[in-house]
């Protein structure tokens, strides 16, 4: 089988990887905007050649998308009027907006939305790292759109990554992926923030900052380029849940504020429970 990633960083080059090692591509054809990004995956081995994405994809059984969401929504309905034997695949974080545009699509069956519920903080081609997707879960949205031989191709695929599979609806998709996902993003940035406003007066606070800060503040570290589009294709979810997480901070404050240490030690030990999720 070849297969075209389009977005040759962390997500697309860690598949691309992992397809080889699997024995589930016979040659990995890469496309990206950046040559930069192009020449690194030759170098490090990724990819075996690099292709502008028109030559790709009619070489193609497999599409990869792992690309922003604002850039995959504008080469998307590019691709879907050329599908015939290809399979076109995403990666991106939010669904119903790539599932509004292709809705109605006489190609809508050679599409297939998916999102691998795994990554790192890293970015850019050196960032791949083999078995990112080990145990991990893959969330397949609206496959009854999907024709069954494009489903089937992505499920064998994900059965052989050893990966969970998990199916939503897009809206479904969304908002969780919110609450689990986009929330810890957004969480992060804001504490980088808050302590790089502090340092300024407090030259020695990363002299003690320790294993519990940066795995705390180490998604701060992800890319803009991706993250902004995520959010704001996400914005109603994301709004959402971070009114609800201003307010639980709100709460902490005020019970710090008035030394109500009872009640802190009771929301403290309710947020415990968590232990019964994330074993």
């Amino acid at each position: 089988m070849i297969v075209t990633i389009v977005g040759v960083g962390l997500i697309g080059g860690s598949l691309a990887l992992s397809l080889k090692e699997k024995g589930i591509a016979d040659r990995i054809i890469g496309a990206d905007n950046h040559n930069e990004n192009l020449q690194k995956a030759l170098s490090l081995n990724i990819i075996d050649e690099a292709a502008a994405l028109e030559d790709a994809f009619d070489r193609s059984d497999l599409v990869v998308l792992a690309i922003p969401v604002d850039a995959l929504l504008k080469v998307m309905p590019g691709l879907m009027d050329r599908a015939g034997k290809q399979v076109i695949m995403d990666v991106g974080s939010t669904k119903e907006k790539i599932l509004e545009l292709v809705a109605g699509h006489p190609n809508r069956g050679r599409f297939v939305a998916a999102h691998p519920m795994a990554g790192t903080e890293y970015s850019g081609p050196e960032a791949a790292v083999q078995h990112l997707f080990k145990g991990k879960t893959m969330v397949l949205c609206d496959v009854k759109h999907s024709d069954d031989d494009a489903l089937e191709m992505i499920e064998e695929m994900v059965d052989k990554l050893h990966m969970r599979l998990v199916y939503m609806n897009a809206e479904e998709h969304d908002l969780h992926t919110a609450y689990v996902s986009h929330i810890s993003h957004i969480t992060s940035f804001a504490l980088a923030l808050t302590v790089l406003e502090k340092e300024k007066e407090k030259g020695r606070i990363f002299e003690l900052a320790s294993g519990g800060f940066e795995s705390t503040v180490r998604l701060a570290k992800s890319s803009p380029d991706m993250w902004v589009p995520i959010f704001k294709h996400n914005r109603n979810n994301v709004l959402d849940v971070l009114d609800e997480h201003i307010h639980q901070l709100e709460q902490m404050r005020d019970l710090l504020k008035s030394e109500d240490y009872d009640t802190f030690y009771k929301l403290i030990q309710k947020s415990n429970k968590i232990k019964r999720i994330l074993k």
